[in-house]
């Protein structure tokens, strides 16, 4: 039976009780990097980042699926036992988005993603929703190898979407499938970021043979101008995937899972730190809340424990993403105005089961 953990306390009581005080006095005195690890709970998260100097949070790795597919969801990480997953935010979706606006996030992205045709219009319209009724959703969207997909996207653009999620291993497509070379092309020309799950995970669902940086390497060729935000750092595939960041000025990565404190699934690589560092002004902080299986100070404890520094931090959790979707700016005309995509085929309206 699932047993919630570390339950959000509430920021007010937190303030109250001087926690805020505290914190800023560590920012100030440069001895945060220490001493963070003390600050275990999701009820010291916002003060954190408001001593660091920033408005709050902007999380570009937070999924928001219809109810039925999150529940399937769930059920499979209920499944897991190397490791375990307790899942901390199974809750609806009213309060996990108060869950987030408690912890001091500002924006973040409803994360939806298609495993075979006829699912993902169907996905668009829920998330696309959730963002016209609550201003802190982003407006997000997704898209699969498929007839109509030309017309869904334009759909989504028109919208408003603002942020694409692609699932490379669950989807089992290859990135440079040509129904969907309209689709990167308009994406390339607005400026609308990607985030990409790329990174070949051996946890026995398969697909890892449409995954790694080879495919992602071709697309770049292709479609040089397209920003893409590979989640999890490119977890297991870290190192080749900063290697190409390295020589793709448009490839960023998100923190989903890694690092975390403790680590859970892997920690990274002391050799890795050094060009994740230096590739500062393209990392963006990423959750994967609600399905986690820790708090979510754990993922700001895994940032802050690099050791990077507090202006790394404050790009990472507020101002990289708020540049790379545009957030600064009111007018995303651009995204409207792209060139239209080619023909468009029959419109798909299949759900669920």
């Amino acid at each position: 039976m699932f047993r919630p953990r570390n339950r959000v306390l509430g920021v007010h009581a937190a303030i109250s009780a001087g926690i805020e005080e505290d914190i800023r006095e560590l920012v100030t005195t440069g001895e945060v990097m220490h001493q963070v690890a003390s600050l275990r709970g999701d009820n010291h998260v916002r003060a954190f980042v408001h001593a660091l100097g920033v408005p709050g949070i902007v999380d570009v790795h937070v999924h928001f699926m219809p109810d039925s597919v999150q529940r399937k969801v769930w059920a499979v990480f209920d499944q897991l036992t190397n490791p375990p997953w307790p899942i901390v935010y199974r809750a609806g979706a009213g309060e996990r988005l108060a869950t987030l606006r408690s912890v001091g996030v500002v924006s973040h992205t409803a994360l939806a993603y298609a495993h075979r045709p006829g699912m993902a219009a169907w996905l668009n319209e829920h998330t696309l929703a959730l963002a016209a009724e609550h201003a802190q959703v982003l407006p997000t969207f997704t898209f699969y190898p498929e007839d109509g997909v030309d017309d869904y996207v334009s759909h989504a653009l028109e919208s408003g979407g603002s942020c694409a999620k692609v699932h490379l291993q669950v989807g089992k497509f290859d990135a440079n499938d040509a129904r969907l070379d309209a689709v990167w092309a308009r994406l390339a020309r607005a400026r609308v970021p990607i985030i990409l799950h790329a990174g070949a995970v051996a946890d026995g669902s398969g697909g890892e043979e449409w995954c790694g940086v080879r495919p992602v390497a071709r697309l770049l060729e292709r479609f040089p101008d397209l920003p893409l935000v590979i989640a999890h750092l490119g977890t297991p595939d870290t190192e080749d995937f900063l290697a190409l960041a390295e020589t793709s000025p448009t490839v960023h990565f998100d923190t989903a899972m890694v690092p975390t404190d403790p680590p859970y699934l892997t920690d990274l690589p002391a050799r890795l730190l050094g060009r994740i560092e230096a590739l500062g002004d393209r990392i963006l902080f990423g959750s994967d809340f609600p399905t986690i299986p820790h708090d979510y100070a754990a993922q700001v404890r895994g940032l802050v424990r690099l050791d990077f520094g507090d202006d790394w931090l404050r790009a990472a959790l507020w101002h990289n993403p708020r540049r790379l979707l545009s957030l600064d700016s009111a007018d995303r005309s651009a995204v409207k105005d792209a060139a239209p995509l080619g023909q468009q085929g029959p419109a798909q309206n299949e759900r669920l089961a």
